[in-house]
């Protein structure tokens, strides 16, 4: 796509797929899903051991993939799991020591909204896939 080039008509804009108000939008939660599949195991696996807040993140990603949790929860959850997964967001990732403050800041904040909806097999897996991470390494 040449930077004059316009989006296909119904294609969210890059800006729609980063806006919380947006996130329950069919198509822009198609957009996240599709960045997560393809975009989170890569970037857990290089970055899980770095940063606190992996299991509650892979707690997430396990509760987005769960056909028990309800559309409306996964719809924010697989916004927040797409931000994580961005190669730009509001402080870069190769920023030592501060960048993924605010991956933290999203999950944190998914958390305390949605937390209900994660559920101890969610928290138990992630778990699990930590501890396989680590034998990998």
């Amino acid at each position: 796509m040449t930077a004059n080039a316009k989006p296909a008509a119904g294609a969210p804009r890059p800006e729609d797929v980063l806006d919380p108000t947006r996130a329950l939008v069919p198509v822009v939660q198609q957009v996240n899903e599709t960045r997560v599949r393809r975009g989170f195991w890569p970037k857990v696996r290089r970055t899980a051991s770095r940063i606190p807040f992996a299991d509650q993140l892979l707690s997430v990603w396990f509760a987005a993939r769960d056909p028990q949790t309800p559309a409306a929860a996964k719809g924010i959850m697989f916004a927040a799991l797409a931000y994580f997964v961005l190669p730009t967001d509001a402080i870069p990732d190769i920023f030592a020591g501060i960048g993924f403050t605010d991956d933290a800041a999203v999950i944190a904040g998914l958390l305390a909204t949605l937390g209900a909806n994660i559920k101890r097999r969610h928290k138990d897996a992630a778990l699990a896939a930590l501890e396989r991470l680590r034998d990998a390494d």
